[in-house]
Parts: C-alpha cells; sequence; structure tokens
C-alpha cells in the first residue's frame, strides 16, 4: 500500500461487531457513526415500518431479526428503546439467557443510569449509559450532528474509560452524569429542547394569525440571537416587557391570547412569572414595577378588562 493511502478504517484492531435493539431515530444513527469509526454493524431489531425503513436507510445490508437474535451476533449492542420499555427489555433478555459474559450492553435513555443494566451485570455484561443531547430525526443528517455533541455518560469506574473512548469515536464528547443524577440531568435537556419546539410551533401560529407571511424567516435571526445571548450571558440576557415591568403590556398581550388562541394562556403566564422571578432575583427588574406586573400574573387583566395601559 502507497504511503499516499489511508488504511481502511475496518483493519483497525480491537473493531467490535454491533447490534441494535430498537430501530428507532437514535439507534441506526449511532451504529452507523460506530460504523465510520472502523467498527462493523451485523444486526438490528424493529418492528415497525418506519423502523425497519430507517434500518434500511442507515445501516443497509444489515439484517432486521429478532432481538435475542441481535445479542448473539454483537459484541457491541445499543439498546435504543423507549425510556419506560427499558426494564423490562433488560429483564427479559437476562432471564432468557440472551445476554453473554464480556458483552458491551448500551443503553441511551436519559432518564436511567447504568442501575438499570443490573440484570445484564448479573449476567456478566458490562454497562454502559450513554444518552446524546441531541434531537434526532431518523435521517443521515442526524450522524453529522452527533459531531461535536455532548453525551451523558454513567457506567461503573472501572469501565469509565471504554465509555468515554466510544463516545469520542461517535465524534461526541463525554460528560460524566452520577447515577443519581440522571433524572435531574434528563429533565433538564426536556426543559429545554422539548419546551422550545412547543413554544416556537405556538409563537409561529400566533404570527401567522397576526398576518405574517414567513414566520419561521422573522422568528429565526430573533430566536437565534436570544438562544447565543441566554447561552453566553444567561439571566443577564433577559430582555421584554416582562424583564423591564411593563404590565400593561404584558396584560394586553393576554388578552389577545385569550380571544384568538386561549390554549397558550396558561403557558404564557407560567413563563411570565417564572421570567419575573428571576428577573427579580437578578435586578433587572425593579420591585416597585413588580408589584403591578405580578397582579396581572395572577389574574390575567390589568384591572381593566385586559385593556392595555
Amino acid at each position: 500500500m502507497s504511503t499516499s493511502q489511508q488504511p481502511d478504517p475496518r483493519d483497525r484492531p480491537a473493531r467490535l461487531t454491533v447490534g441494535v435493539v430498537g430501530a428507532g431515530r437514535v439507534g441506526p444513527a449511532l451504529a452507523a457513526s460506530l460504523q465510520l469509526a472502523g467498527h462493523r454493524p451485523v444486526a438490528a431489531s424493529g418492528v415497525s415500518d418506519a423502523s425497519r425503513r430507517r434500518a434500511e436507510h442507515l445501516l443497509p445490508g444489515v439484517p432486521l431479526v429478532p432481538p435475542a437474535e441481535v445479542l448473539a451476533r454483537s459484541e457491541l449492542v445499543l439498546l435504543t428503546v423507549p425510556d419506560d420499555a427499558l426494564p423490562g427489555l433488560v429483564e427479559g433478555l437476562a432471564e432468557t439467557g440472551a445476554v453473554r459474559p464480556g458483552q458491551l450492553l448500551v443503553h441511551t435513555s436519559g432518564r436511567y443510569g447504568a442501575k438499570v443494566l443490573d440484570p445484564a451485570l448479573r449476567a456478566g455484561a458490562l454497562p454502559l449509559a450513554l444518552h446524546p443531547a441531541m434531537t434526532f430525526t431518523g435521517t443521515p443528517v442526524d450522524v453529522q450532528r452527533l459531531a461535536g455533541c455532548s453525551f451523558g455518560v454513567t457506567a461503573p469506574e472501572e469501565l469509565r474509560l471504554a465509555a468515554e473512548a466510544l463516545v469520542i469515536e461517535m465524534g461526541g464528547e463525554p460528560e460524566w452524569i452520577a447515577e443519581e443524577r440522571r433524572p435531574l440531568y434528563h429533565a433538564a435537556l426536556a426543559l429545554g429542547a422539548n419546551h422550545l419546539v412547543t413554544l416556537v410551533a405556538q409563537s409561529m401560529e400566533l404570527l401567522r394569525e397576526a398576518g405574517v407571511a414567513a414566520p419561521d424567516r422573522m422568528l429565526g435571526p430573533l430566536l437565534g440571537a436570544a438562544l447565543d445571548n441566554a447561552l453566553r450571558s444567561g439571566d443577564a440576557a433577559l430582555t421584554g416587557p416582562v424583564a423591564r415591568g411593563d404590565a400593561g403590556t404584558v396584560a394586553a398581550h393576554v388578552t389577545e391570547l385569550r380571544r384568538h388562541a386561549p390554549q397558550t394562556v396558561a403557558g404564557y403566564l407560567a413563563m411570565a412569572r417564572a421570567t419575573a422571578d428571576r428577573a427579580l432575583a437578578h435586578g433587572l427588574l425593579k420591585p416597585e414595577l413588580a408589584e403591578d406586573l405580578l397582579d396581572v400574573l395572577a389574574t390575567g387583566t390589568d384591572g381593566a378588562e385586559g385593556e392595555a395601559r
């Protein structure tokens, strides 16, 4: 081989055969990223037609087989099923003898740490919790997005280096999360990412109702700047009528939302209260303006039938 040629990653030592149990949006993407690092996907399981299509698209040529067969063929198994299904799946695989001693068993649940894999640990498996802090589409773009993505990593101390090495091979950045902090860690991510989607979707609907032809184009620069400012400065980035203590404007907002989108009022008031509390605590909202604002947030009006002052 000439010096200009790069070695095939599949020729590297200590490459693993990889299986996926649960071909949803996450598993095939992670397996595809491991394939880029030289590992070899050999089997996947999936029930729905969508799961099967994803597996065929991201892992072409990899056979779809029952979960027990995935484990029989694989040295590294990705358990990428919904959180609520994970404990039962692990127990079932362990009880039926599907788990082999020395097998790396990786789940991707944000909620759970490594202890949920205890049944497999007792069967001799090596348990790892590797949760990518990323939303997934089920398309090849997910593999690209893993570059620089943080992973919440939990594992027995003796497996810490192995867990972090796998994350790095997938292009990610390992972030160690203690077992008892996993639920809090996951709640934080859901609060930021999942609720953001709801807020943006609601905002776009309201802008369309207000006559804006391209709400996505209007919101893009604004939300991008707000996110950047928040990540850089935290609460110091708070702006808008709540942070200013503009009770009349907030009351007018609530009146319009009740008229056009009553389903958004509870969320608006809850977020406005949380914003007011943070603005007060950080000295952004003047106490003399906070009283009227908090009255509006408590009643949903400004005391004058919801008309702006």
